[in-house]
């Protein structure tokens, strides 16, 4: 079996170590079903290019990640109470238009990392209001 640093060329440690967590009120396997599309992926990661190395099903992916980054990412969608609690992992480095490892000074890379925060929580928002459809606080989930 091959290593996944073998796979891409990843840095031994991520300069981006994104950890993200969202509570959505529907089942697992409907926001799991947001993530299994790979037409959707350049929607919600538009300057990454996403292999997968695991297909976890109603549980979520695991992707190598390459183009404006090199590394690992990952959505979880972890059973909880009447819904799914979405984790989200981003494991990587900005890379230059070769690929390679950027190494960005501190403030850039802050900005960068930032810049990815706020779009993780984007995406699960925007799944939020959009698979909840409308439930309101306290209610069940719809079916």
């Amino acid at each position: 079996m091959t290593a996944l640093s073998d796979q891409v060329n990843v840095p031994a440690a991520p300069a981006i170590d994104l950890v993200d967590e969202t509570f959505l009120a529907v089942p697992p396997s409907t926001v799991a079903a947001a993530f299994a599309d790979p037409g959707s992926w350049s929607r919600y990661w538009p300057d990454l290019v996403l292999k997968v190395y695991r297909d976890r099903g109603e549980e979520g992916m695991r992707w190598t990640v390459r183009g404006a980054l090199i590394g690992t990412m990952e959505v979880w969608c972890e059973a909880m109470l009447d819904g799914t609690l979405l984790h989200y992992f981003l494991r990587a480095t900005p890379a230059d238009a070769a690929g390679e490892p950027l190494d960005l000074p501190p403030r850039q890379l802050a900005r960068e990392y930032d810049a990815r925060a706020r779009a993780a929580k984007a995406i699960a928002l925007g799944l939020k209001d959009t698979l909840e459809d409308g439930r309101q606080p306290g209610m069940p989930p719809r079916s």
